[in-house]
């Protein structure tokens, strides 16, 4: 391994909503000396000791092992939550790709890997208690999302006792929000369509409480210094990251001025699937099924062993997502791209 002070780390979905945060804050670091952020697409954004290389995980021709020669840690992070109707392109992009990136750090002979999982990769759990580490990750299946995080966590199971020498670090984080980020994410989830505006206050009078919309919210940059821990400690394994409190209707509604009212689960889900399918909504009714399942995390670990703590409370988090979808912000990247509707 090179000397402290010239740590190179690579990060692919570098200019994505945690890419920006993470290489944001290597780039800052003094124990860094270079970053090397990886994109389909280059960006305009040059942070300082930055470079970048374009490069499509979904392609078999990507030679990622010679791009990660001399790393001492790759920080995987990209994914690609669209199209939901074409889970065979997400899965090329998300699990092939993903497993590539895995022989490449170990044909690199790369020192460490850290890998974004997530709250996606658990097993349905429960929602008045929250489960640490230890917590089986099978995902829900009849989600993309879900069952292509679990693919994943069992690749790096194989992983792992294959190559005992790389330090994997599994960060599995809750939903994950920053002001930059309302644009894309209004994009993946809500449509290109639908109106930031929207999400103004005066406008929700009321709030659907739905039985099990009950999670957990994490601000892009406290999960990026995470990452930034992980990178420069020597600590193994999954760690979860999360805010208090964690979010339901109840606190949607005090934000907002609005009052809960009780939508039964199947009414919710008969109107997301009507709107998925006439492609309204690209969020699919099977996430919708997943969220209402995933287990509260407990975060202790991250805590003690990586000393690393939220500076944003969740409620903090939705606040500043919420104006940022109202401005319509963004990032200079053409995934963060800002853009106001309505």
């Amino acid at each position: 391994m090179s000397s402290e002070a010239a740590r190179r780390i690579v990060v692919t979905g570098a200019t994505g909503n945690v890419g920006t945060s993470v290489v944001r804050l290597l780039s800052e670091d003094p124990d860094v000396g270079s970053v090397l952020g990886l994109a389909r697409r280059i960006p305009d954004w040059s942070p300082p000791k930055t470079d970048w290389t374009a490069v499509d995980l979904g392609s078999e021709q990507a030679d990622l092992a010679g791009v990660f020669e001399g790393a001492d840690a790759v920080v995987h992070l990209a994914w690609a939550f669209q199209p939901t109707h074409d889970p065979a392109r997400t899965w090329r992009t998300n699990v092939l790709g993903g497993i590539r990136v895995f022989e490449a750090v170990a044909a690199a002979k790369v020192p460490t890997l850290v890998h974004a999982s997530s709250v996606g990769a658990y097993s349905p759990g429960p929602k008045d208690d929250a489960v640490d580490e230890s917590w089986p990750t099978h995902g829900w299946p009849d989600a993309a999302y879900c069952r292509e995080k679990a693919y994943l966590e069992r690749t790096l199971d194989t992983f792992d006792r294959a190559h005992p020498r790389v330090r994997v670090v599994r960060m599995r984080p809750a939903f994950l929000f920053k002001r930059e980020s309302a644009s894309e994410q209004r994009r993946i989830f809500g449509g290109r369509f639908l109106p930031g505006p929207l999400a103004r206050p005066e406008l929700l009078p009321v709030l659907p409480d739905i039985p099990g919309l009950r999670v957990q919210a994490l601000h892009t940059d406290d999960a990026a210094k995470a990452y930034q821990l992980a990178v420069k400690s020597d600590v193994r394994g999954p760690f979860n990251l999360a805010a208090e409190p964690a979010v339901d209707a109840g606190l949607l509604g005090e934000m907002l001025g609005a009052r809960p009212v009780r939508l039964p689960r199947p009414a919710a889900r008969s109107a997301i699937a009507a709107a998925w399918g006439l492609h309204l909504l690209p969020a699919s009714p099977h996430l919708f099924d997943a969220v209402l399942r995933l287990p509260l995390m407990d975060c202790t670990r991250a805590r003690t062993e990586l000393g690393w703590r939220p500076e944003r409370t969740a409620t903090e988090v939705l606040e500043e997502f919420l104006q940022g979808l109202q401005r319509g912000e963004g990032a200079p990247t053409e995934p963060m791209r800002g853009r106001k509707v309505g």
